[in-house]
């Protein structure tokens, strides 16, 4: 019988390198999430202007950074705290994640040759966050629906975040396998989403956090798709008892208990 658990571990330290071997088009492997807090204390606040002092930190510094794969901003929309808001990156290895850093301070530095212009433009883009942040590392996952192209007005993210279970019967190559059935006959297939993003856990509080990134258009898209999401099961198994055999395989690698959260993807701030 196999330890699961020491499995399961094992997987988040080497999962990337499995997964990117087997994509024809590589993805980064590794996904920073910041959570910030907004300034209450900041007066005269005005969501243009920090967008344009993002912005051009953006095109100064981010943009030129070649270590840093994408990056982009999540404002809160449904969650237990309106003054949040996700800074995200994404990286092509675990080296790059500590090299990006020394890199942007390189770029800082020549795009405000000026200690004192320098100085002046990063206490005007910090003023607009509170000291309090976190801060959580994942791993991406197979299986993605990749957006399009790099969308043009805001979108929605809804994150669903679940806990994987580790049954003593289960065995990592099932749940791929029904997974990877699970994604190709009902979320590739869900034309209400726009983008899907598979992470787990690989550094922070929780191990066993599976994070399901879906971009819709709107909240009225993200109720179709959460319509779409019960009506194309019963398509994909028409069979009821397969169907319920189905659930009841994938049931037992999760806890059963989730978490929910929306955000506003910010158009114009992402490489």
């Amino acid at each position: 019988m196999k330890n699961l658990q020491f499995y399961f571990l094992m997987f988040c330290l080497c999962l990337s390198v499995n997964v990117f071997a087997q994509d024809e088009e590589k993805r980064p492997e590794f996904i920073t999430v910041t959570t910030m807090h907004w300034n209450m204390e900041q007066e005269d606040y005005s969501l243009d202007e920090w967008k344009a002092v993002e912005k051009e930190y953006l095109d100064k510094v981010v943009m030129k950074n070649e270590l840093i794969a994408g990056a982009s901003f999540y404002m809160h929309r449904f969650t237990e705290d309106n003054t949040e808001l996700l800074y995200v990156q994404t990286f092509n290895s675990w080296n790059d994640i500590h090299d990006a850093a020394n890199r942007s301070g390189e770029l800082a530095k020549e795009a405000w040759p000026d200690e004192a212009a320098r100085d002046a433009f990063f206490k005007k883009r910090m003023d607009y966050y509170s000291v309090e942040h976190s801060d959580e590392i994942y791993a991406t996952m197979d299986g993605a629906k990749p957006l399009a192209e790099m969308p043009t007005k805001d979108l929605l993210l809804y994150l669903q975040v679940r806990h994987f279970a580790y049954p003593e019967d289960g065995t990592y190559e099932e749940w791929n396998e029904l997974n990877k059935e699970y994604l190709e006959k009902v979320v590739h297939k869900n034309e209400y989403i726009k983008g899907y993003y598979p992470n787990e856990h690989y550094y922070g509080a929780d191990r066993t956090e599976y994070i399901e990134a879906f971009y819709v258009e709107s909240l009225a898209d993200l109720d179709k798709m959460l319509d779409k999401l019960d009506e194309l099961p019963k398509e994909a198994w028409p069979d009821e008892a397969a169907r319920k055999e189905m659930g009841k395989k994938m049931s037992k690698y999760y806890t059963g208990t989730h978490s929910d959260f929306i955000y506003t993807y910010v158009s114009g701030l992402s490489k």
